[in-house]
């Protein structure tokens, strides 16, 4: 440690500029190089069986996201310039390179299924637009007998149709969100008003605001900072410095990402204001020794101040920087993409803020020299009673802090009971936003714009030209939609064969059912494909139909809709297995369900592994298993409360607060060795107990409220995010910080003052 000193102390402008030239390349990197992602695709893990099976499916039956365009005309629909505009829109979409043509569906396009005097044909809606009232009443005649597209295209109350550009997982940019949202815009005049929803949108709509929201966020947080570390440290100096090790460390973090061609998500655009509110830790609690050693040594020399904060402070503070990038390396256990890539870069934003604190401030105050003594000339650890009142009080009143420990623990638990994983993205927006009302007016005029795949699979051919087969396709599709609140409309095989029924015998409603014969099944759909677009039918069969795709629509895409509507089509699986059919499942609704789940798995992993590594390291770093158990008393007090508090307070985990505990553990810790290592040195200077507890309060405890009190004012920042998950981590992740604070200077203190002496 000498050697390292007087390296600092003697190569200080080497040193810096060093630190400058390799700053200045991943700044480069990453104003070059940063690309934010936009297909929520990418943050599933693609080798994970559901994301294979469902990518598998989604080849099979060209099954993709759509973009929903809604017209509304408040005095319907059928008039020649709305009909005008869905034809022209539908033609505009077309020619988008973004998008094939035959992937648009519109009342334009789609297919009206009719029975002929020769049998049967596929004829569209209109090709040109009617003009004649006779003309416009046959259209909205049509499709008020056709169940495939009323209620489906067109609203019950016929004043909206919607228009579906289908778009593969890859073609999505934000130049082509804008592209859509300037289109729909270019249609609108004083009677109509057009509405853009569905999965790519609000994906746009995250890609979009997500970095916007951080350009907000992170001069905030700078400046909030600013104004809290001058407060405590009450020095420009020391201020200044501190606030540049965190903005340094934020380019190392993003400029890595960047060179190594790592893609900025949403969840990953918040590591600024992380990294910002956790990175003066360091700097803090350098500066707090700096000035304790300086009141009692007033007239050491600037190299002698600086190698005496960096003898007696690297060790804590490299073990409060290990600690701390564990909780965000555990991490790396979830199987989301995102998730990992933020704990993993978040930890070496921590350990480069480090590395900074260690290397940057002791030579910017070899250059710059040290910071003027903010305390009065002679005043000392005695002259600090509300040091010694709070560690007296504590170890007056042990039992009663150990009580109340354990009902916060219990409050804990019961509230963690109640958490509940949310899988929707549309939650991640403001109830008021233009995104969410645009999806609200769409899901209550149709069956809803999040979509579930259920994939029906058999071994035999023409397994799905049986009757039995589809007429119980077609009753759990008749009981999906009827018995769960949020199911809006199905579309299957079954559907096809309904209709065809139907209008072969003159449109009579009795027929519009299931032919109960195999013969009659197969001759309807070789009709089908010598009259009309093939293509269509294979979004929902396959050739050899043994394999069929049935869409539900759902109202909501939070995960207890989704779950609800898997559980109703799980319960007939016992009747298509007697059939020997089996049941699976695909597409975004899907997959998104599939994503929440292992967020949870990941996060229950990641605060396993966090809090084993944690006591492992803290048994190690103070060489007694009995320390870092105690270390770990604060901090697992704080998870357990975090997730009952969101269990209180109905907040969800989501990808967002799944980093709850994590974030919490990582930066909690660092109070609790802190005050461990002085309260450590404490016992080797003071033989009562209490002189231990008042020195260790005086010298940690202060930097500990210092730090707490930046990390919280950091955080709270994000209370003002547009995204309400962001708000409520920001909420929880100050709340945390504060019960760490007091769980170390009350219980853990108690714990240590038990403890009595370390070996």
């Amino acid at each position: 440690m000498n050697t390292f000193i007087k390296f600092l102390t003697k190569y200080p402008w080497p040193i810096l500029l060093g630190i400058l030239a390799v700053t200045v390349f991943l700044f480069i990197e990453m104003s070059a190089n940063s690309r934010m992602e936009t297909d929520l695709d990418e943050y599933m893990p693609q080798d994970h069986p559901a994301f294979v099976y469902s990518d598998s499916a989604e080849a099979m039956f060209n099954i993709k996201d759509g973009i929903i365009i809604a017209i509304e005309n408040k005095d319907g629909i059928y008039n020649p310039q709305t009909l005008g505009k869905i034809k022209k829109l539908t033609e505009d979409l077309q020619q988008m390179k973004q998008i094939e043509k035959g992937d648009v569906t519109s009342l334009y396009t789609a297919d009206n299924i009719i029975g002929t005097e020769t049998g049967l044909d596929v004829t569209s809606f209109y090709e040109e637009v009617p003009e004649s009232s006779d003309k416009l009443k046959s259209i909205r005649q049509s499709v008020r007998t056709n169940e495939m597209v009323y209620e489906r295209i067109v609203s019950e109350d016929e004043t909206v149709s919607v228009v579906i550009a289908e778009i593969g997982d890859d073609v999505f940019s934000m130049e082509f969100y804008h592209e859509i949202l300037d289109l729909a815009d270019s249609y609108e005049n004083a009677n109509h008003t057009l509405y853009v929803a569905g999965t790519p949108i609000v994906e746009g709509t995250m890609a979009y605001l997500g970095p916007k929201d951080m350009k907000k966020m992170v001069p905030i947080v700078i400046l909030v900072i600013i104004i809290v570390l001058y407060v405590t440290l009450r020095n420009t100096k020391t201020t200044i410095l501190t606030l540049l090790v965190v903005i340094l460390s934020v380019i190392w973090a993003f400029g890595l990402m960047a060179w190594l061609g790592i893609s900025i998500y949403a969840v990953t655009t918040m590591m600024p204001v992380m990294l910002i509110a956790i990175g003066v830790a360091d700097g803090i609690h350098l500066f707090n020794h700096m000035y304790l050693y300086l009141q009692e040594h007033p007239e050491a020399s600037r190299k002698d101040a600086i190698s005496d904060m960096v003898r007696n402070m690297w060790k804590p503070v490299a073990m409060t920087s290990v600690t701390t990038s564990v909780g965000f390396v555990s991490l790396l256990a979830s199987e989301v993409y995102p998730i990992k890539y933020f704990g993993l870069f978040t930890a070496f934003g921590v350990m480069a803020a480090m590395f900074f604190s260690l290397v940057f401030i002791p030579v910017g105050l070899m250059i710059f020299n040290k910071p003027k003594n903010v305390k009065a000339k002679g005043e000392s650890e005695k002259h600090h009673p509300l040091a010694h009142k709070i560690s007296k009080w504590v170890l007056q009143h042990k039992i009663l802090v150990v009580v109340l420990s354990v009902l916060i623990i219990g409050i804990g638990i019961y509230g963690t009971q109640k958490v509940w994983i949310n899988s929707s993205f549309l939650d991640k927006f403001e109830d008021d936003s233009d995104i969410v009302q645009t999806d609200n007016f769409i899901n209550k005029k149709f069956g809803g714009t999040t979509t579930l795949n259920v994939i029906l699979s058999a071994e035999r051919k023409d397994a799905f030209k049986e009757p039995e087969v589809l007429k119980l396709m077609s009753k759990m599709q008749g009981d999906v939609v009827a018995s769960v609140k949020d199911a809006g409309n199905s579309f299957s095989l079954a559907d096809y064969l309904e209709r065809m029924n139907k209008v072969m015998h003159a449109d009579k409603e009795e027929y519009n059912r299931i032919p109960d014969s195999h013969n009659l099944n197969a001759q309807y759909l070789l009709l089908y494909e010598m009259s009309g677009d093939p293509d269509n039918l294979w979004e929902v069969v396959n050739y050899d139909y043994n394999k069929a795709n049935l869409n539900i629509q759902i109202k909501e895409d939070d995960s207890k809709s989704l779950k609800a509507v898997l559980d109703e089509v799980r319960s007939y699986k016992d009747e298509f297995s007697d059939l020997n059919v089996d049941i699976n499942f695909a597409g975004s609704g899907y997959t998104a369900l599939v994503f929440t789940d292992l967020i949870l798995e990941g996060q229950i992993k990641s605060l396993v592994i966090t809090l084993i590594i944690i006591i492992v390291l803290l048994s190690l770093m103070f060489r007694q298993v009995s320390i870092g158990f105690i270390g770990a008393v604060p901090i697992s007090i704080t998870a357990v409360l975090s997730f009952g508090v969101m269990g209180l307070l109905n907040i969800p985990l989501s990808t967002t607060t799944a980093l709850l505990a994590s974030i919490a553990i990582g930066i909690g810790i660092d109070y609790a060795v802190h005050f461990i290592e002085r309260y450590r040195i404490s016992q080797k200077t003071h033989k009562d107990r209490l002189s231990v507890a008042t020195a260790t309060m005086n010298h940690s405890g202060r930097a500990i409220l210092f730090n707490a009190v930046v990390v919280i004012a950091g955080f709270l920042v994000l209370t003002f995010s547009v995204f309400p998950p962001n708000r409520a981590l920001g909420a929880l992740v100050s709340f945390n910080m504060f019960t760490s604070f007091v769980g170390t200077i009350t219980i853990m203190l108690v714990l240590l003052h038990w403890k009595k002496k370390f070996k």
